[in-house]
């Protein structure tokens, strides 16, 4: 598909995971792509993985947390390619504790990074989006169900899950579309981190109805979907993408 032949396409959090199969699905269907990391050594790695065309792929060291750093993300793509025509706010970080065990430095590191630097990346970006532009929010399933030791992420993801929905309002009249991705368990390196230990892949399988984690891949192809024209009628929604999680019992649960 050529859904997004000569357009730019910005993916915070490239590096990896679901935002560098994002990247790459852009890039394979036409877009010129700008990922952001915090380590240069994994930009170099996910350009180098991506593979695409030389010059179709910007990779900017930003932090997303940090204004300062957005602004300079915001110039670079302006002298880049001149504008933006989708975004992925993807970068994320999590802490998963049992609430009496969140430190001030780890509920301020979450939140400026899930919310602060989600809003301020859709805020910093939109002179730069042209008008009939899609803005897609990485938020997660855990806004529709409580997950025990989740509950700083959990509510910064809840935070931008609502955003998309304002936002979807309050850029409607340029065309700019706003929609959130909810993924499920999806194996990637924060998965990984979070989920370490024997038998941990068969606990968290069991609590999902299709029986196996995502695949980054399958979160790629929603956010192209919500990006691209193919959902032009499209905003202020959530796609769950979770093997069945929140609405489903796994059979093996009522046997």
């Amino acid at each position: 598909m050529t859904r997004f032949t000569n357009r730019t396409a910005l993916v915070t959090g490239g590096t990896s995971g679901m935002g560098l199969s994002a990247a790459r699905r852009l890039s394979d269907e036409g877009a010129y792509v700008v990922i952001t990391g915090r380590d240069q050594q994994r930009l170099d790695t996910a350009v180098a993985q991506l593979g695409a065309e030389e010059g179709r792929i910007l990779a900017i060291r930003a932090d997303v947390s940090s204004t300062a750093d957005l602004d300079l993300l915001m110039r670079r793509i302006e002298t880049w390619r001149g504008g933006l025509n989708a975004v992925f706010a993807n970068a994320g970080v999590g802490i998963f504790h049992s609430i009496q065990d969140v430190t001030e430095a780890e509920f301020d590191r979450v939140i400026d990074v899930n919310f602060k630097g989600v809003f301020f990346t859709i805020q910093k970006a939109l002179p730069l989006m042209s008008d009939g532009g899609a803005i897609v929010i990485n938020a997660s399933w855990t806004l529709y169900r409580g997950l025990p030791i989740a509950s700083v992420y959990s509510a910064g993801k809840a935070a931008v899950h609502n955003l998309a929905r304002t936002l979807g309002a309050d850029l409607a009249p340029r065309g700019i579309r706003v929609n959130s991705v909810s993924p499920g368990y999806i194996d990637t390196p924060m998965y990984r981190a979070a989920n370490a230990g024997p038998n941990a892949d068969s606990r968290t399988i069991a609590s999902i109805p299709l029986g196996t984690l995502g695949h980054p891949d399958e979160v790629a192809a929603a956010v192209a979907f919500l990006a691209s024209d193919d959902a032009s009628y499209i905003t202020g929604q959530d796609l769950v993408i979770d093997g069945g999680v929140v609405g489903s019992v796994p059979a093996e649960a009522i046997r």
